[in-house]
Order: C-alpha cells, then sequence, then structure tokens
C-alpha cells in the first residue's frame, strides 16, 4: 500500500509539472506569429527618385525607382520591359501625370488599385500631404509623423541658416523658375517674377532684367543655361529631386547651401 501511495504521489507530481508547463508554454508567442515574422514591409516602385524620396519620409522601407538617379529629366525617360516588370509584383506605384511614360506604368500595373498619383512639389504644405497619403496607402502613418516633425524642425533650421546669409540683414530679391519658386521661401527671399517653364522670351527677359533682382533661381533639371546673360545677377542652380539615397531633406540643405554660397559671393 505504501508502494501505491508513493507511486500515485509521484504520477500527481508529474501530472503538476506537466500542467505548468503547458501553461507556460501558451503564454509566449505561437511559432510564426507576429512577435517573430513582424509584418513585411510593403513593396513600393517609384517611377523617379523624386516619388522615391517621398515615399521614404513616409516610412517606405522597401522602394525601388524605374528612372536612374543619373538621368538628368526623368520625364522623357523611356522604361525598359524589365523596369516595367518591377510594377507588375509591386505593393504600391507612386508616378507623376507629367511624366512621359506614366501610361505605360498604369498599363503594366495591372491593378488600378497599385497606383498612387504624386504631386511633386517641395513646398512644405504639399510635401506634409502627400508624405501622409503615401504613409496611409502603406500603413506607416507613425514612420511619416516622425519624419514631418524632423522635416519641420530643418526646414526651420535652414530658413534660420540662410537668413544669417542675408545683405545687410534685407531678404533678397529674386526671380524663380516656376517649379524650383518653393526655395524663395526657404531663402525668405522677395519674388520679383517667374519664368518658365518655357524658355524665356526676349520681352519677358527684357521685364525681369528690369526688376534688378539679385539672385536667379534656376532649376537645374530644367536649365536653358545663363537667364539673364550680360548683367550683375547671380544665377543659382537649384535641385528637385535627391539621388540614390531618396534623401529628400539633402535636397533642401543643398540648395540652401547653393544660396547661402551665392548671398555671399
Amino acid at each position: 500500500m505504501a508502494v501505491i501511495g508513493l507511486r500515485a504521489a509521484a504520477l500527481v507530481g508529474l501530472l503538476t509539472l506537466a500542467t505548468a508547463c503547458g501553461a507556460d508554454a501558451k503564454t509566449g508567442p505561437e511559432p510564426g506569429g507576429p512577435a517573430s515574422t513582424g509584418t513585411p514591409a510593403k513593396k513600393v516602385v517609384a517611377a523617379s527618385t523624386w516619388e522615391a524620396a517621398f515615399a521614404k519620409a513616409a516610412g517606405a522601407k522597401d522602394i525601388s525607382v524605374i528612372v536612374p538617379p543619373s538621368v538628368a529629366h526623368g520625364a522623357d525617360y523611356d522604361p525598359k520591359p524589365s523596369d516595367l516588370s518591377k510594377v507588375a509584383s509591386a505593393d504600391l506605384v507612386l508616378f507623376a501625370e507629367f511624366e512621359g511614360f506614366a501610361g505605360k506604368i498604369k498599363d503594366a500595373t495591372g491593378s488600378p488599385a497599385k497606383l498612387h498619383q504624386v504631386m511633386l512639389d517641395n513646398s512644405p504644405d504639399v510635401v506634409r500631404a502627400e508624405v501622409r497619403k503615401i504613409a496611409e496607402k502603406i500603413g506607416t502613418a507613425p514612420e511619416a509623423d516622425q519624419w514631418l516633425k524632423s522635416y519641420d524642425e530643418e526646414i526651420s533650421a535652414l530658413e534660420g541658416k540662410v537668413k544669417k546669409a542675408w545683405a545687410d540683414g534685407k531678404p533678397p530679391k529674386v526671380v524663380a523658375q516656376v517649379f524650383v519658386a518653393y526655395t524663395a521661401k526657404l531663402a525668405g527671399a522677395e519674388v520679383l517674377g517667374t519664368y518658365g517653364p518655357q524658355p524665356v522670351t526676349p520681352g519677358q527677359l527684357a521685364e525681369l532684367t528690369a526688376k534688378k533682382p539679385e539672385l536667379v533661381l534656376d532649376n537645374k533639371h530644367m536649365s536653358t543655361g545663363q537667364v539673364m546673360p550680360g548683367t550683375a545677377t547671380k544665377q543659382v542652380s537649384i535641385i528637385n529631386y535627391p539621388g540614390a539615397d531618396f534623401d529628400l531633406l539633402g535636397v533642401y540643405r543643398t540648395n540652401a547651401d547653393e544660396i547661402i554660397k551665392a548671398l555671399r559671393a
């Protein structure tokens, strides 16, 4: 009887231990569950590094582009079949309507739900709105909010940096190409007029020259050379989109440095 009692006690102990181990196992993550695998990043295909920069700002991690960064005027690029194959496997495709190959992208995508048309304009209000729209599409709102906070801080810092370079503490008077006019605000400048995207006509040139701007903010990606040759006006080459790093903040830093260099020359 004593032996039977000992065996029963041992059996109860083993059952208790097994139950405890089973309970502990259930408190951890299931194999292959969210804690062990995570959610795969959405695959984003951008027409150019400009859209890619907006996507990166929105929190996208898996980004590829169709137009190589080395192409000066991406809107005229003719996509290869290998470029368009990226589009078919993407979760989200970003493009701008002015890009000449937009129609090919739409055809290659296969699903209108994947397409998102981006307004490519580096004016802060537009950037904030577009970044939030993309983040909503790929489920990265927290990452976008974090980037936008750093964006606002960086823009404010750059505006202050350029202001310190003003001659005699006065805002510079500028003429700007229409697609880079946002940099005039970055410089705190007084805009006397704009030109483009069509070539400047003799009449327009005479009108702009008569206003005696200190700077011409020219669009590097669409430049036709010196806008006001034979005058004392300094021309600043402004960029709109980054290279292979997709760093939109780097675009503003580069432009601010170029404006400062011209103001101090």
